[in-house]
């Protein structure tokens, strides 16, 4: 006998088990079907498990300059081992709370392998055995992503690894090649480099971190050479030959081919959708690029089913996730949701030093025909950062010149993943440069930056 729900989603991740909950507060009967680990990759393998690590490497580096505070702290040492103890632990309070929330809000959780049999049915392979049927009019997929892998640079967890085995590392490499200057990338060179790898990133384009505005990848690039990463753009790695406990990387880059060793490598190269074996091919649901085709409600061609997070493209944040499982499940209970729109998803990367940025990029402004008016404040100038000790940031705001449109905010910096949000709010309150030079700042706060970013937009800029 198949179980009957009025919402299924497959797949409980940060969308997933999101999209579910709301369902649920709508009085919807719903179910989720997971696979492998509530919460997903970023709860589990991602977002939350990277920034534990990171914010041990974080205390570690202060630890290492403690006189520049007055402080002694006599050669601090980094464990690998009670590091990576911490970040799973933390990943598994979180799961289990995952867990908790669904209980709380009677949503059913299947845990097993789901595959489409149609519209409106789902055939679930079970984990302890067995197998159930369920019927639903509404199912959302929201089966993620996973690591990309290139041909012939495949990753075999021992000396190539993907992020996975990163956070589960056994060791410092003494060497360490990071193939790709995304998020990723960057927060596994960040963190290594903490804790005393000699790290080398490479980059098929020509700058690092490409998805953000000109000016702060350059910042960040030379940020990262004066912490001692070796930073190689339009760089492509052509061929591995791995060793007992090394692997020597062919580099195709501008000076020509060279050769070289590295303890370890990690590849990050992007990722794909976990679109093979859901049973895509019983309904009419467009893939391109691994990844599926949706309206801006998540609705696919196929009525009654819907593609949410990471498994429906870009930009591939946990934050987009939920709030697109919720723009999804509300307009399926007949409410008259905003569409999610992309400009306004804020984006994070929590390497040393944090980037944050929100909107358009300078460039992208003047390409859609903005007249633009471009603000910009050092951290140096900022009393809190000074006192703090880490002065080493910027923000860079773009307005609309005719208007006083916020078009976008770029940050680098830190604390500058829990500031952007200020600007995420301007942007969806339609908040022009008049109204943010108004807004009154605390003081001594890090934020006053952004206050200062938008007054050098308008020539003026107090403290600098």
């Amino acid at each position: 006998m198949a179980q009957r729900f009025d919402l299924v989603v497959l797949g409980g991740g940060p969308g997933g088990y999101v999209a579910a909950i709301r369902a649920a507060q709508l009085g919807m009967r719903t179910a989720v079907v997971e696979r492998e680990h509530l919460g997903g990759i970023c709860l589990n393998w991602g977002c939350i498990p990277t920034k534990a690590m990171l914010r041990s490497a974080e205390v570690f580096e202060t630890m290492l300059h403690a006189a520049d505070y007055g402080l002694a702290c006599e050669k601090p040492r980094a464990d690998i081992a009670a590091i990576v103890k911490r970040s799973r632990k933390i990943a598994g309070q979180l799961n289990r709370g995952v867990a908790h929330l669904l209980r709380k809000n009677r949503i059913t959780v299947f845990e097993g392998h789901g595959r489409l049999e149609g519209a409106g049915r789902l055939r679930v392979s079970l984990k302890q055995g067995g197998e159930e049927e369920l019927h639903a009019p509404h199912i959302v997929l929201a089966t993620g992503a996973r690591a990309r892998q290139l041909p012939g640079l495949e990753a075999d967890g021992r000396l190539v690894w993907t992020y996975r085995e990163a956070l589960v590392a056994d060791r410092v490499p003494r060497s360490l090649l990071v193939v790709g200057s995304g998020a990723i990338g960057m927060e596994f060179a960040s963190f290594f480099r903490s804790l005393g790898s000699e790290v080398t990133v490479v980059e098929v384009l020509d700058r690092v971190l490409p998805v953000e505005d000109e000016e702060i990848s350059a910042f960040v690039h030379k940020a990262f050479e004066r912490r001692g990463i070796r930073i190689l753009t339009s760089t492509t790695v052509t061929a591995f030959q791995r060793g007992d406990d090394s692997v020597t990387v062919t580099l195709q880059g501008p000076g020509g081919e060279v050769r070289e060793g590295f303890e370890r490598v990690i590849m990050a190269v992007g990722i794909v959708g976990n679109v093979e074996d859901i049973g895509l091919e019983t309904v009419n649901v467009r893939v391109e690029k691994t990844h599926i085709v949706t309206d801006a409600f998540g609705r696919t061609d196929t009525p009654g089913v819907y593609a949410i997070g990471d498994v429906a493209g870009p930009p591939w944040l946990a934050h987009k996730a939920s709030h697109e499982g919720i723009v999804c499940v509300e307009a399926i209970a007949g409410l008259e949701p905003h569409p999610l729109d992309p400009l306004h998803i804020p984006a994070c990367t929590y390497c040393h030093p944090q980037v944050a940025s929100i909107g358009l990029t300078e460039r992208q402004a003047k390409e859609r025909g903005h007249e633009v008016r471009v603000g910009r404040f050092p951290f140096i100038g900022n009393g809190k950062a000074l006192a703090v000790g880490d002065t080493e940031g910027m923000v860079k705001t773009v307005f609309d010149a005719k208007t006083g449109e916020l078009l976008g905010a770029h940050m680098v910096g830190p604390e500058v993943t829990e500031m952007v949000q200020g600007y995420a709010i301007a942007r969806r309150l339609e908040t022009t440069e008049a109204e943010l030079i108004e807004t009154v700042f605390p003081h001594p706060t890090i934020s006053e930056t952004m206050h200062e970013a938008v007054l050098d937009a308008l020539g003026r800029a107090i403290h600098f």
